[in-house]
């Protein structure tokens, strides 16, 4: 997993919690990092499972609430570091459904060894909706959902997210009301 999902999961825990819940959240996880993080590093998902948990236990605040959270927190955050991507529409739908065919294909050319997850979109019928279909051995959909919330909130768009676990991952079906 790439640095920049800790560093800034680090950042929105001091913004929320201050620096010495951080220093707390990172020796009770006992890292082999040591939250040692830059944003080109690589490191291990567990790392961040790890600080999220023991932020929750701290906290008292359920794992999924956390995740979804900092989704949200971090398509904000990715969206100021790198206004070219989203830039490319001024519809979240179709933001979204370029994600796996261009913005992870513009990762992958900076961060060959990146282990991002597989997205999978389609269109029904209706023009204001998409099935966005997680795919990932790391089962951060509640993350997926708060990027999808962010996605959302930077455009604007009224909408709603209808979840759905299928054989192959995570089927996220997002409306945009009209």
């Amino acid at each position: 997993m790439k640095g920049i999902i800790f560093t800034e999961f680090l950042t929105m825990v001091e913004q929320a919690h201050g620096l010495d819940m951080v220093d707390t959240i990172i020796e009770k996880s006992d890292l082999p990092s040591k939250g040692a993080y830059t944003t080109v590093g690589t490191y291990h998902h567990t790392e961040i499972v790890a600080l999220v948990t023991n932020l929750g236990e701290e906290t008292s605040t359920d794992l999924d609430t956390l995740l979804y959270t900092f989704g949200v927190y971090l398509f904000s955050s990715l969206a100021k570091a790198h206004p070219e991507f989203v830039d490319i529409t001024t519809e979240p739908l179709d933001f979204l459904e370029q994600v796996e065919t261009y913005i992870h294909v513009e990762v992958r050319k900076l961060y060959p060894e990146a282990d991002l997850p597989t997205f999978r979109c389609s269109r029904p019928d209706a023009r204001n909706q998409l099935h966005m279909l997680y795919i990932s051995n790391k089962h951060m959909e509640d993350v997926c959902e708060g990027l999808i919330v962010g996605c959302m909130q930077h455009f604007g768009a009224d909408h709603t997210i209808k979840r759905e676990q299928t054989d192959e991952g995570e089927l996220f079906i997002i409306t945009c009301n009209e």
